[in-house]
């Protein structure tokens, strides 16, 4: 089967919206062109899609985010997961390891591939864990997770506590070309911590969690990626003085890159407007100074990538209130309006930079093909109608998680259909 995108607004050399014509076989992009011609005459063998001059992108890619598959089920599945990812213009994501049983084993990195692929919506890239049932005592067998399809090594969900660990996980990762994805959180600084040390904690009465808690695994762990040479990617940054680590370590040419989520360049902790939990993230939200912060990363490349740390729970845990509740926001279906939205459409970021940070970058990072609009490159692609505007509706989710302090928030630029290796998986 053939599919061609007719009327396709796409970035051009000069990132410059132009209208082409995309013709994908056989999984891989054949063709963009000017022209629309005869090619875009359905018939048996080939489908054309008109789309009436909507953003065509490479498709999102994600790389981190929780499906909770095995052993949550109830808060989201692989297939679900998938399918939200899909609705929100993503095509690739890179699942976390903090499942139960955990992903320490090449049998449960199998079970995650194989539901993916009975999902058969979304490409799924499953990390596996640095330490055995990520308790951060025994390191598990790096050479078979990775001979059974695993792409990193991350104990997300916590840090590694101690320092030797992290340093012989990074030397055999090292040796089999592979990264050390990390969440960076010093237990003794966090524990019974529902939010940020800031003005909201000490309103409520609440222990905060302070900014050095991270910074303090981004520092030690840079040293030891300096020691290592590893590749040392740092999830979810969120501090200002995880930044300045990260942006000297990258000037005297230490391997390391970061990823930051969608709520850390838009909301602070001064934004969170009451106990409910669907505002409960880790890391928390910090002061204005640290999104300003994040911000500024992005745009100078000292964070190389989003990623919406996609995170579901079910409405009867977030409704046990801040202290007791768990962490993480849903993020797949509200990331892309979100960025276009504070962004984009304010002339803050260019068009262009944000497509760069949720695709080619990503690709970039991690050695992936996809995340390129061009001939030969996978049939990976997302529409998007740049001028839909409308309220962010947790009801409408894909996601079986409706966990987002962004209901009701009017946004624009809305995915509109995904393709996934030429075929279309989502379309609204």
């Amino acid at each position: 089967m053939k599919l061609i995108i007719k009327n396709a607004n796409i970035l051009g050399a000069n990132d410059q919206l132009e209208l082409k014509t995309v013709v994908l076989s056989n999984g891989v992009i054949e063709s963009v062109s000017d022209a629309a011609g005869s090619e875009s005459v359905e018939s048996a063998d080939t489908k054309v899609i008109d789309a009436q001059g909507k953003l065509v992108s490479p498709g999102f890619i994600d790389m981190h985010v929780h499906l909770r598959e095995p052993g949550f089920e109830y808060k989201e599945t692989i297939e679900t997961g998938a399918r939200s990812a899909a609705k929100g213009g993503f095509t690739t994501i890179a699942c976390m390891p903090n499942t139960r049983p955990v992903t320490d084993n090449p049998e449960t990195v199998k079970l995650v591939l194989d539901r993916a692929k009975e999902a058969d919506l979304v490409n799924v890239l499953p990390y596996a864990a640095i330490t055995k049932s990520e308790l951060g005592r025994e390191l598990t067998d790096f050479v078979a997770l990775k001979e059974s399809g695993a792409i990193g090594f991350t104990d997300d969900g916590v840090g590694v506590q101690s320092a030797q660990m992290m340093k012989d996980a990074m030397k055999w990762a090292a040796e089999l070309g592979m990264p050390v994805i990390a969440h960076c959180e010093d237990n003794t600084l966090v524990e019974g911590a529902p939010v940020a040390e800031g003005e909201f904690a000490k309103k409520h009465g609440l222990k905060g969690i302070p900014n050095e808690s991270e910074a303090i695994h981004v520092g030690r762990d840079i040293l030891l990626a300096e020691a290592t040479g590893v590749h040392y990617h740092v999830c979810h940054v969120s501090t200002e003085q995880s930044i300045r680590l990260i942006r000297q370590a990258k000037e005297i040419g230490i391997k390391v890159t970061a990823e930051v989520c969608p709520h850390h360049l838009i909301l602070s902790e001064e934004d969170i407007p009451s106990l409910d939990a669907n505002w409960k993230m880790n890391p928390p939200l910090r002061s204005r100074r640290d999104v300003e912060a994040c911000i500024q990363a992005i745009a100078d490349g000292t964070i190389d990538i989003i990623v919406t740390d996609h995170a579901p729970h079910s409405e009867e845990e977030k409704a046990k209130g801040m202290q007791l509740a768990p962490f993480g926001i849903v993020g797949f279906e509200t990331a892309f309006p979100l960025l276009y939205t504070k962004f984009v459409a304010t002339g803050k970021w260019t068009l262009a930079k944000l497509i760069q940070r949720m695709t080619s970058d990503p690709a970039r990072v991690f050695g992936l093909k996809a995340g390129k609009l061009e001939p030969g490159a996978p049939a990976d692609l997302t529409i998007v109608d740049l001028d839909s505007e409308r309220a962010v509706d947790p009801s409408t989710f894909a996601s079986k998680g409706r966990n987002t302090p962004f209901t009701d928030w009017k946004l624009q630029g809305w995915p509109v259909a995904t393709i996934v290796s030429g075929k279309v998986v989502w379309s609204e």
